[in-house]
């Protein structure tokens, strides 16, 4: 179950403006219903479905079940009016849980007449700043699946008014999904402004430098305005144009009389009304091109009583559209489709809008939303892992099901183990979800959600690997990523296996760790075979050792590994620890520096002893050194309204720079034959026992006969931070001797690279240039690029040459009575462990590393350990690389593997089959489909970024996938599977450069097979196996 803040479906009016041969205007005015619901800060913000909380009753209760209810009952009685909805998630929990079948019939036939129309259709309206372009695409495709499957319906535009700052990765989505028209409304204050006044609020957007206008999308800013309709009226102090009123929780008045009710339209006030309303309209219209103007009605949580909405705002449009002559006005209600329509068939020539995204977003000089890029550090790396997971588990499951048909596991039940981890990644991205601007208990429906279908997921895996090794079913497998809680015990009469899944489609060599209890440790792979490791004790707890393991594993496959106690033996590889004495920053001695050398083959790293911090690194193939240091500071924010601005879960205000925290750096250097560990630990003072901030740095090296590229050029580093103290935000400075001349550049959504040239600003400059880096940030001179890589977003920012700072984490406390309101003060006590990645090179190497290092992360390998009593595993015959199907999946390196899953939708590929079947009520019910398989490829190269890999790659799927299966039939499909590309022919709308107007279709159809994937591109698939 899911609950969110405010639920994003509005009704919409839409104004449309003739201009007549006199001066006279003359507006056709089409209002666009919309009701806020609780989705972002109802799904993602204040309200929760949390047991003991706020149950699912409760919440579809107190509003979600009045909106649908009351809006299909109200559609219903006037042809003329009209509805958008917009977030799946509610509109889903109705369906399932609330609609009857009259109220089902009715919204069949709004659908088909085109009076309720889905715009969007994800299961949520998503984040754009912090979200992982993999998990923008899972809940874009979970809701367009239910739509299509149910409906038959397919979103054709886009209502993406309230996420925080606008990324150039969303149009893209949409252009590939098969949207016509996209909309957006929070960009920068002064930008938005500009637009407005020269008539710029209209464009197309080529989001994508490579795919350009193959991909390109038709873009509507909404003006100053925004999504609301402007609630002020001169003759009443109270709201207008909402005659519900406000929303109240969790239980409606009995008497039906909410707060702020807006006065009811009668004859003495119908006139004012109307004057009102006409102004507004007349202002909107001179900021646009064509005589087509969108007049949004409603706002957050709006239209839970539809009845008194609609008979008032009847009245209104009649009495406005029988005085046209008078007013210059028509209006009329509309859906968002209609108004883009209506724009689209001006023909105008409309401006081009490249790459360039709109982030940061500020609302004023004093208000930079650049905070939540960092708010809940756990939350979002939590979020991450469980994509992560999802993403192991779907092709683990999929590769299983197409190789044990008839296997002892439920498939259906399976199904919904996955499933119910694909709704807790689909809704967390909500742009008050991930973002950490939602309030504690909805944080914790978050937390929950996702940490029960991460167990599910762990389970499933587990049974595979038992179900295909004829484990006993008293055998116990436990699954965990990178997980320090559980140590294996070793005892001696039981066999303690560890299974390492790759869900990457490359050959993978790297490291995992597991804990043990005894310090004399060995592994053998599945022939007996020693296997390199390293055993240390632990930086976290004495009771318990590290145990790195060397793995070498291939696409989508798995290894087994028995770990035994040696005893009293001693392991090929024990760390040995080294600890240095405290250093005084504030006594340090800067003339005589005594430098400790840590290298591998790949690195040199310094530090100097004076201080324990990091001094320099060198590249060891150019000899090229970079001087290098880190240290933590915080910036100091206020709390109290009266003395200026504040800080909270959303916006960032710093009170000026950033103080260094630490007067003293302890260092402890754990070396081995495969590993070294250096452990800095950063203290307020000499003499303090605990230490507020940690980095522990990892160097590894690699023995011969292993491909150790990725693993020997990568520094790993991974921090513990927290608690703070209040109004604190802390952050990671890197500091160079590169002359970056402050340019900075970040990812969109881990799919292309921004760049981020410093701006300076009246006000506010520090905030102002911070960005979202979701997977990525680099800084470089004219040879050598720093490259760091995230397994969770954060903020970053380069506030001076040759500088790059990390923000990590935030405790905060206001007194702004609206947060106060929703418990949005962000007191986060926590310490959260973040982990990123260093690369250093040139640039031509770092473009090599850099995007599948930055996936490696992403989707490192699940690491499932356990005790298998009585028959022990079956050992092959001979070394082997056991995938779930027998052959590895493998694709080249500038190829990624995006999707390998089963959805289990029971639509028809065949679209005409598909609306037929519904209208006649034959959908397919029953179990799940489990023949088609979903396919996606990407491109991860830009045009030009590389000689080699930005080249266009020739894909055979059949080969591809030849492990899972003959395949017999392959279905090339739009992004989120439900349009056939063949049949897809979305609105080319004309530009300078493309002056005809028209259809485009431009992905190319595949032929036996064989598909060619150019820079950037995302292929989805279908494909059926032999047999099914």
């Amino acid at each position: 179950m899911a609950c969110f803040d405010d639920v994003e479906d509005f009704l919409g009016l839409f104004v449309y403006v003739v201009t007549k041969p006199k001066p006279q205007e003359n507006f056709l005015s089409f209002l666009g219903e919309e009701s806020r619901m609780p989705g972002p800060r109802w799904l993602g913000w204040g309200w929760s479905l949390v047991p003991q909380k706020c149950s699912s009753k409760e919440s579809m209760h107190a509003y979600a079940a009045n909106v649908y209810t009351s809006v299909v009952e109200e559609l219903m009685k006037g042809k003329q009016r009209k509805f958008i909805a917009v977030e799946q998630e509610f509109f889903r929990l109705w369906w399932d849980t609330v609609a009857t079948d009259t109220y089902k019939q009715q919204v069949h036939q709004l659908l088909q007449e085109g009076r309720l129309e889905f715009v969007i259709g994800g299961q949520v309206m998503h984040d754009e700043a912090v979200t992982l372009i993999d998990d923008q695409i899972l809940q874009l495709t979970e809701g367009h699946g239910f739509l299509y499957e149910t409906f038959g319906t397919r979103p054709q535009f886009s209502w993406h008014v309230d996420p925080f700052g606008a990324s150039a990765t969303t149009p893209t989505l949409f252009a590939l999904a098969g949207f016509n028209a996209h909309l957006i409304s929070r960009i920068d204050y002064d930008l938005k402004a500009d637009m407005q006044k020269n008539k710029k609020l209209q464009f197309v957007w080529q989001g994508s430098p490579s795919l350009s206008e193959r991909q390109e999308i038709f873009t509507h800013v909404m003006d100053q305005y925004s999504y609301c309709t402007p609630s002020q009226i001169p003759f009443s102090n109270r709201s207008g144009f909402y005659w519900n009123g406000i929303a109240v929780f969790p239980d409606p008045p009995k008497d039906g009389v909410y707060p702020n009710m807006s006065l009811p339209v009668t004859d003495t006030n119908i006139h004012l009304y109307a004057q009102t309303m006409v102004s507004n309209i007349k202002e909107r219209a001179a900021w646009f091109q064509t005589s087509d103007v969108l007049w949004p009605w409603g706002c957050d949580k709006q239209f839970f009583n539809a009845s008194v909405q609609y008979s008032n705002m009847d009245l209104l449009l009649d009495y406005i559209n029988k005085h046209s002559d008078e007013f210059g006005v028509t209006v009329q209600y509309a859906t968002v489709g209609d108004y883009f329509q209506a724009v689209y068939s001006r023909n105008l020539t409309w401006e081009i809008q490249d790459s360039q995204d709109f982030l940061p977003y500020s609302t004023e000089p004093f208000q930079a939303w650049t905070g939540f890029y960092t708010s809940r550090s756990t939350l979002k790396g939590i979020a991450r892992r469980a994509s992560s997971l999802l993403y192991a588990g779907e092709s683990f499951f999929t590769q299983y099901v197409r190789k044990h048909p008839a296997s002892s596991i439920c498939k259906c039940r399976a199904l919904k183990q996955l499933q119910s981890l694909r709704w807790a990644v689909s809704e967390v991205q909500h742009h008050d979800g991930i973002t950490g601007t939602e309030s504690p208990k909805v944080k914790d429906m978050y937390m929950n959600n996702l940490m029960y279908g991460m167990f599910n997921v762990k389970k499933l895996m587990a049974s595979i690997i038992f179900d295909m090794n004829n484990a006993k079913k008293n055998g116990e497998v436990y699954s965990s990523i990178y997980t320090k809680d559980s140590a294996i015990p070793g005892a001696p009469d039981v066999d303690q296996y560890v299974v390492v899944y790759n869900p990457l489609a490359w050959n993978i060599t790297t490291f995992v760790m597991v804990s043990v209890s005894h310090l004399a440790m060995g592994v053998y792979d599945e022939m007996g075979h020693s296997v390199p490791v390293q055993v240390q004790s632990s930086a976290e707890t004495h009771s318990t050792y590290d145990l790195y393991i060397l793995v070498a594993i291939s696409g989508l496959s798995y290894r087994k590994y028995n770990v035994k106690p040696l005893n009293g033996k001693q392991s090929a590889f024990i760390g040995r620890s080294v600890k240095y004495k405290r250093k005084d920053l504030t006594r340090a001695d800067q003339q005589c520096r005594q430098l400790l050398p840590v290298v591998n083959n790949c690195y040199q790293v310094l530090f100097d002893q004076n201080t324990n911090l990091m001094h320099s690194i060198t590249e060891r193939e150019t000899n090229q050194t970079v001087q290098l240091t880190q240290e933590f500071l915080e910036y100091h924010v206020n709390g109290d309204m009266m003395k200026g601005p504040i800080s909270d879960n959303y916006l960032f205000a710093p009170n000026s720079s950033a103080v260094p925290v630490a007067k003293a750096v302890g260092l402890e250097v754990v070396s081995g034959n495969l590993m070294t560990e250096i452990r800095q630990y950063f203290y307020s003072n000499v003499t303090t026992q605990d230490y507020i901030y940690a980095v522990y740095t990892r160097l590894y090296t690699v023995p011969e006969g292993y491909d150790g590229k990725l693993l020997c050029h990568r520094i790993e580093q991974e921090y513990s931070v927290g608690p703070l103290e209040l109004n604190r935000e802390a952050v990671l400075r890197t500091s160079t001797n590169l002359n970056t001349r402050q340019l900075l550049y970040t990812d969109s959504n881990g799919y292309q690279i921004q760049k981020r040239p410093f701006k300076t600003y009246v006000n506010n400059t520090v905030a102002r240039n911070y960005y979202p880096m979701v997977q990525t940030a680099y800084i470089e001179d004219d040879t050598t690029r720093l490259m760091l890589l995230a397994e969770r977003a954060h903020g970053v920012s380069s506030q001076g040459n040759g500088q790059v700072e990390v923000m990590l984490h935030r405790r905060l406390w206001n007194n702004l009575q609206w947060d106060l309101n929703y418990n949005l003060t962000l007191n986060d006590s926590s310490v959260v462990r973040p982990v990123i990645w260093l690369i250093l090179g040139t640039k031509a190497v770092t473009n090599i590393l850099y995007r599948t290092s930055g996936l490696a992360l992403e989707h490192r390998p699940v690491v499932m350990f356990g005790a298998l009593s009585g028959d022990k595993l079956k050992l092959p015959r001979q070394p082997q690389q056991n995938s779930v199907h027998g052959s590895p999946v493998t694709v080249p390196p500038n190829l990624h593997l995006q999707t390998l899953s089963i959805p289990g939708w029971r639509y028809s590929s065949n679209h005409a089959e598909q609306v037929r079947s519904i209208r006649m009520g034959k959908q397919k019910q029953g179990d799940a489909d489990f023949s088609r398989v979903l396919l996606r490829i990407r491109h991860l190269y830009e045009v030009g970024e590389d000689p080699v890999l930005s080249q266009p790659v020739m894909v055979n799927l059949k080969s591809l996938l030849k492990g899972l299966g003959p395949v017999m039939i392959v279905e090339e499909r739009s992004l989120t599977g439900t349009w056939d590309v063949n049949t897809l022919n979305r609105w080319k709308w004309k530009t300078a450069q493309y002056p005809s107007k028209g259809f485009s279709n431009s992905t190319e159809t595949s032929e036996n097979c064989i598909v060619t994937v150019h820079p950037k591109e995302i292929r989805t698939f279908f494909v059926y196996f032999q047999g099914q």
